[in-house]
């Protein structure tokens, strides 16, 4: 009876609970929506979404966003095809190639990336990257009359530092799903002649698909999210995401004018977030299509 008790109790409990998620879901869902529709009635859809013009404190406001869209999926796009690979490589390094002693030793390092603040990998950019992409901006546009120097901070440098952020994500929930591919699957395909290599990417890793998608996606999350450190690096100027162009990303734009923007200028910033809500919304929906259709 005792036990019956504890188990109602905790069921109770877990509902509680599953429920305030849902809710917590829809309250910012419906709070993004009531703040950030009425600006895509106030400017126009084609005016807000399509137009490259972002001038919100001009006599004539313009408030194009369709530049800073294109920076944010092509920024993200760009830092994905760079670092999924290193955490990925990382990842099968960890669960099937280190010995217990390096795999001891290089674990905690990785881990230790999640741990530092934004505006750590945002110092370090600026210290770093950014000088040494300057160098790199000089010689390719020397003899360039139209470039416009951006001393380094530059879509370029803030793919890299998003690069550098996802990687502990995707490393460890990758490295989990490695490590949960049953034995008897590796012991097979090497009884039936295949080397250890084979085996990893032949058998381990298509196991492990769905978590490492998961690892994926949340990474994904990591770079749309981010805000503090690419505005650092970036260079924070509205312009076609070229390489060695200053950008802005939708949490920077956000970021960088909110403290200062009214009216319909703040109005827009809330239409931003939306946008970057339905992208995140988005990635969560290819996220489950894929899991659904690999089961």
């Amino acid at each position: 009876m005792k036990n019956m008790k504890i188990e109602a109790a905790a069921q109770a409990i877990f509902t509680v609970c599953a429920f305030l998620s849902v809710i917590a879901v829809a309250s910012i869902t419906l709070y993004m929506i009531a703040n950030g529709v009425p600006a895509l009635f106030k400017v126009g859809i084609k005016e807000l979404l399509f137009s490259t013009v972002w001038k919100p404190t001009a006599a004539e406001p313009s408030f194009g966003i369709l530049y800073i869209i294109l920076t944010s999926v092509i920024g993200t796009a760009m830092a994905i095809l760079i670092g999924v690979p290193i955490a990925l490589l990382t990842a099968v390094f960890l669960a099937e190639v280190a010995p217990k002693w390096l795999a001891a030793f290089v674990r905690p390092a990785v881990e230790l990336l999640a741990g530092i603040p934004s505006v750590i990998y945002g110092l370090l950019g600026m210290m770093i990257l950014n000088p040494l992409m300057y160098r790199w901006e000089l010689r390719l546009f020397h003899d360039s009359d139209t470039h416009r120097f951006t001393g380094g901070s530059n879509l370029l440098s803030a793919v890299l530092v998003l690069a550098v952020m996802i990687l502990p994500t995707v490393v460890s929930i990758s490295e989990a799903a490695l490590r949960a591919v049953p034995q008897e699957l590796k012991s097979s395909s090497m009884a039936l002649g295949a080397s250890h290599v084979q085996t990893i990417f032949k058998v381990t890793i298509p196991a492990a698909k769905q978590g490492i998608i998961t690892g994926i996606v949340l990474g994904v999350g990591r770079a749309l999210g981010e805000a503090m450190a690419i505005s650092m690096v970036s260079g924070n100027g509205v312009n076609f995401p070229l390489p060695f162009a200053s950008v802005r990303f939708l949490t920077t734009a956000i970021v960088s004018e909110m403290g200062y923007a009214g009216g319909v200028h703040r109005q827009v910033l809330f239409t931003i977030g939306l946008v970057l809500f339905v992208f995140i919304l988005l990635v969560n929906i290819a996220l489950n299509a894929v899991l659904r259709k690999g089961e």
